[in-house]
């Protein structure tokens, strides 16, 4: 069973446009309405997988009562902590190139009471779950040494935690130790404080955050994959995709895969690139089940050439 815990979770509303001009009216020609945040979408993704998951979330007003009926009917089950502030609402943008406007919400500011019964929930349903993936942006009310709290108290109770957030929430969790961490490229950069533009550099970058406490390093390359910098070894893998529709969510589909198939190892890598591959080819936030995946297109090397260089380089 893998938990998730999503601080500030949304109401996620997607709309296909065939162009984006400002100051028009534009006519969508599809839309969806999907439980949003980073951990949401993890979960959303674990349970197409036909995998346990639990989501924890702090939810408030009808948009946060929405999120958790959404969620139900996909299988997620749901411990939501209820809070005073509205779940925000975030909207997305995507034109046919798939390229994406969106525009998120600052959402609700969690009191000190609030902020505390959210760490005491996740602290209580710590001790089944495999994998505890605490996910996204802190919420107004929470300081940054919020997620090094929670993965001091998720790995006391003996889960292993995967942390996907950056700036310094990121680096003040390093201090605690998570199990992996799943930055991308411009995070990394800003993480280390220097820029990136090869294969090499970025395997030493996530060195460096292990050497700062990181377990494992999954660090998302855009079109160049993904690299996995772990105690096994550095690993980089690919998958090929036809056509990119949204990559809402792409990444968080990527770390359901990797903890799906264990958290560790090339084989997870395979899987969490296998699942992103699917996710970007679908419409809107939607997580990929397992007949849109095709793990026999994936690709995944040992030791990759270090002066390969990326097709998007990095800055902090």
């Amino acid at each position: 069973m893998i938990l998730t815990v999503t601080p500030n979770p949304s109401l996620d509303r997607t709309y296909e446009v065939p162009s984006l001009d400002r100051g028009a009216v534009l006519r969508a020609t599809g839309d969806r309405v999907d439980p949003g945040g980073k951990g949401v979408n993890v979960s959303r993704a674990v349970a197409a997988a036909g995998v346990l998951t639990t989501a924890v979330l702090p939810l408030g007003g009808a948009s946060g009562a929405l999120i958790a009926e959404l969620l139900g009917a996909q299988g997620v089950d749901v411990t939501a902590v209820t809070v005073a502030g509205q779940t925000r609402s975030n909207i997305s943008l995507v034109e046919p190139d798939g390229t994406l406007t969106k525009i998120n919400a600052p959402g609700p500011e969690l009191t000190p009471e609030e902020s505390a019964l959210l760490l005491e929930t996740v602290r209580t349903e710590a001790g089944e779950p495999a994998w505890i993936a605490a996910c996204g942006s802190l919420p107004r009310g929470l300081p940054p040494e919020w997620y090094a709290d929670l993965v001091a108290r998720a790995r006391e109770a003996g889960a292993k935690v995967a942390l996907d957030t950056s700036g310094p929430a990121l680096s003040a969790a390093l201090q605690a130790r998570p199990d992996l961490i799943k930055p991308n490229t411009t995070e990394l950069a800003q993480a280390v404080g220097r820029p990136l533009a090869t294969l090499g550099e970025v395997a030493r970058a996530a060195q460096e955050l292990r050497s700062r406490g990181a377990g494992a390093v999954l660090a998302s390359l855009g079109a160049d994959g993904q690299l996995l910098v772990s105690a096994e070894g550095t690993f980089h893998g690919t998958a090929p995709v036809a056509a990119v529709r949204s990559d809402v969510g792409a990444g968080d589909a990527s770390l359901a895969g990797f903890l799906i198939a264990g958290g560790t190892g090339p084989g997870a890598l395979a899987s969490a690139l296998a699942h992103g591959a699917a996710a970007v080819q679908l419409p809107g936030s939607a997580m990929p089940v397992p007949a849109d995946l095709r793990p026999e297109a994936v690709r995944v090397t040992e030791n990759p050439p270090p002066d390969h260089r990326l097709s998007a380089p990095a800055t902090p």
